[in-house]
């Protein structure tokens, strides 16, 4: 007995299923068109849903062919981009190599002009010495006082550009000797240099005394055309016999006679004392200048000719040399030289205690 036969037969109150199977088929016939409908209905939404499949994937293919075709040229910009980066970048690194190393040569070239090549102030401060003791000179040798004076000008005017306060007591000893300058008294050493040199070319034609001529005794201008003959004659040799002694009456003494030989050594001592006094004048000697000319004059007046016309200027000339008022000791330039040469001291030092630091 199988199990079905076992369950039907335990259960005798459960209605039978025949007449469940005899209903099926009309139920089942009567579902056939909407199966069918149905069936049609997702046939369609199927081939619809594939048709609308193959569309879009079509349409995401192209999408995704053109976003391929955009990321190849994009990865090949990329590429060309990265080429170009790196390109700039060893460049980059090449030219910021060089800037280092030409940083590197000019920081050593500027220590090594601050090591060599002085600074403003002290190329001031040099220029400074140098026209103070070039004006030094002028003073000392040649007694130039408008040079040297022109000269602390200059760096007196030089200091004024630089306008340091350190500089404040150099200025103040140029200001004083400029002062102590401008109280010396003007001696014009070139024009009477130049006065001397003329009194001593004009020497050679400077007549002796005792070539001194005395002049004829004026005659009147009478015309006789109208007496005899016999009347002219006498009286031309009267003329002649008066003109053979004539007597002179002078106050001045006699002329000293100097022969032809001693009148040379006379000019050339003349010359030579003439030439001492213009070398008085450039030392400023006042009373060997006076000395030289008093003597000069002396000779003048003594073995030259007093009433020739180049005597009496030449006499004039030394006379008014006579009277030129010569300074006396001239103004040196020690405070104004200590003090810049202190300051190129200072200088120095600060110099080489940074050298040293370093």
């Amino acid at each position: 007995m199988s199990a079905t036969d076992t369950d039907v037969a335990s259960a005798p109150n459960k209605p039978s299923p025949a007449p469940v199977r005899a209903r099926a088929p009309a139920a089942l016939r009567a579902l056939w068109p909407l199966v069918i409908i149905a069936m049609l209905a997702g046939g369609y939404a199927w081939y619809d849903q594939r048709r609308a499949t193959m569309s879009l994937r079509r349409e995401v293919a192209q999408r995704l062919t053109v976003a391929d075709a955009a990321a190849a040229q994009s990865r090949e910009r990329d590429s060309d981009l990265a080429n170009g980066l790196r390109d700039a970048q060893a460049k980059l690194a090449l030219i910021e190599s060089r800037i280092a190393e030409f940083q590197s040569q000019q920081s050593a070239l500027e220590a090594l002009y601050r090591d060599l090549a002085p600074s403003r102030d002290a190329l001031a401060l040099s220029e400074v010495e140098q026209i103070l003791v070039l004006a030094g000179q002028q003073l000392s040798l040649a007694g130039n006082v408008h040079a040297a004076l022109a000269g602390l000008q200059v760096a007196d005017a030089k200091l004024a550009r630089l306008d340091r306060p350190q500089l404040g007591p150099l200025r103040r000893a140029l200001a004083r000797d400029m002062e102590r300058l401008k109280a010396v008294p003007y001696v014009d050493v070139s024009g009477i240099s130049i006065k001397l040199d003329q009194a001593i070319d004009a020497i050679d034609g400077l007549p002796l005394a005792k070539d001194e001529r005395v002049p004829p005794p004026s005659t009147a201008s009478t015309s006789h055309a109208d007496d005899p003959r016999w009347l002219r004659f006498l009286r031309d040799v009267w003329h002649d016999l008066r003109s053979v002694v004539r007597i002179e009456v002078s106050d001045r003494p006699a002329a000293p006679l100097v022969t032809p030989e001693q009148s040379f050594f006379l000019r050339e001592n003349l010359r030579l004392r003439l030439l001492s006094a213009r070398l008085a004048l450039l030392a400023r000697d006042d009373r060997s200048f006076k000395a030289d000319l008093s003597a000069a004059r002396d000779w003048l007046t003594r073995y030259f000719d007093p009433q020739n016309r180049q005597v009496r200027a030449m006499l004039a000339t030394l006379a008014q040399l006579a009277s030129t008022a010569m300074p006396g000791t001239m103004p040196d330039l020690a405070a104004s030289l200590d003090a810049v040469r202190a300051l190129n001291a200072a200088g120095e030092r600060s110099d080489r205690v940074p050298a040293s630091g370093r």
